[in-house]
């Protein structure tokens, strides 16, 4: 008798326990902050401005000075299938190399758990063609974006990456890849808006709850910017400074990021 009691408390227990875990663990109505770090590497290696030298898809060495690009238009899709698209005016982030407090995106988005993460590389049409009032932090022509603007081809630079390599024979050996280009306003010009879009399931959901800290850790891999539809060799190429000429890189780049892993 006393085992079919056991038993019976046991089950007890157990139908307890599995009640308890069928409970919602998320509030959609709640906000909680998510970060999203964007890490530059080139290759294997850290990427160091000015010091580390690296290689190209071409066998050329070369030295980055200075790597920034915009990232704006976050989209989350939560594990039930439905997305968050975080509102434009707290969506839009300037990755600055030499600038550690800008390397990780703050969003506010609602509590859940969620199994990808998009992503615009740029400036979208519609805040490229706001008026300039409107256009603030570091999206402001006169401070942060001051040398991400096109002011004579009136739009961002999206991407821009300078350095050296002794593959380039004239102008002291300089580059400067810099892409932009959102379609145009009256007169087309080239769209290199792209959107990136990670599979978060492989190597760690982030499960985002208020109160507790969580981050996507992703790798951004310069290189990539470098090879893939495109080759890009310095010594062919060392000044991209318009959108038509920046669209082989801009093709590129969609590959250079890559989930890392999720720290919850």
């Amino acid at each position: 008798m006393k085992k079919i009691v056991n038993i019976a408390l046991i089950a007890t227990i157990v139908l307890t326990s599995c009640k308890k875990d069928s409970t919602p663990e998320y509030d959609p109505n709640v906000m909680a902050d998510l970060s999203v770090e964007f890490d530059n590497i080139a290759g294997s290696a850290d990427l160091q401005l000015n010091t580390g030298t690296y290689t190209n898809a071409a066998s050329e060495s070369f030295k980055v000075t200075k790597l920034r690009y915009y990232v704006s238009n976050f989209k989350l899709t939560n594990v039930n299938g439905s997305v968050y698209t975080v509102p434009q005016a707290g969506s839009y982030f300037l990755i600055d190399e030499s600038n550690a407090a800008s390397h990780e995106a703050e969003l506010s988005i609602p509590e859940g758990e969620y199994k990808t993460l998009s992503f615009v590389v740029g400036v979208d049409s519609l805040r490229n063609t706001m008026d300039v009032s409107q256009r603030t932090g570091v999206l402001d022509v006169s401070g942060a974006a001051s040398d991400m603007y096109w002011s004579w081809n009136s739009g961002y630079i999206f991407f821009k990456m300078d350095g050296t390599s002794p593959s380039i024979p004239a102008m002291g050996g300089v580059f400067q890849y810099h892409v932009g280009g959102f379609g145009g306003y009256s007169s087309p010009q080239p769209n290199n808006l792209k959107t990136v879009t990670l599979d978060l399931t492989a190597r760690g959901t982030p499960k985002v709850k208020a109160g507790k800290a969580t981050n996507i850790h992703l790798m951004v891999d310069i290189l990539k910017a470098l090879s893939g539809s495109t080759t890009m060799s310095f010594a062919a190429t060392n000044m991209i400074h318009s959108a038509a000429a920046g669209t082989p890189v801009a093709n590129n780049y969609t590959s250079m990021f890559a989930h890392d892993h999720t720290e919850n």
